[in-house]
């Protein structure tokens, strides 16, 4: 069943789960974009750093090139894991996941469309200009 404007016809209940899901997953792609900042940030950060060491070393800084070298380029951003391990967990777990489990909750309450309460919001205020 569809209300006049063709979208489907959902409870209020319906509707706030629905919205919701969707939220949910947009904030998580938000956090996609964060983890990708981080990464890109991190790479860039880590380039300089390589540079220091080939600086140092030319100064004839040896041990502390050596540290960077040998304790910190080579340590990872987290435990050991490096910034690109971080971005491909994620997104092979949570957003994955999310995403599809956001997806069967609209094909199942609303044949698979998306940003209804927004259609909705979006139909009342134009009714309103129009008053």
């Amino acid at each position: 069943m569809t209300d006049s404007d063709g979208t489907p016809a959902l409870s209020e209940t319906e509707l706030s789960a629905l919205h919701e899901a969707e939220l949910g997953v947009e904030w998580l792609q938000r956090a996609h974009g964060t983890l990708i900042e981080v990464h890109h940030a991190t790479g860039h950060a880590m380039d300089h750093l390589h540079d220091a060491e080939a600086t140092l070393r030319e100064a004839g800084h040896t041990d502390l090139a050596d540290q960077l070298r040998d304790e910190l380029l080579s340590s990872g951003a987290i435990e050991d894991r490096w910034t690109y391990d971080l971005l491909e967990t994620f997104e092979s777990g949570i957003l994955a996941d999310m995403t599809a489990y956001e997806r069967r909750v609209r094909e199942e309450l609303a044949d698979g469309d998306r940003h209804i309460t927004e259609r909705r919001q979006e139909r009342e205020w134009k009714s309103r200009a129009r008053e």
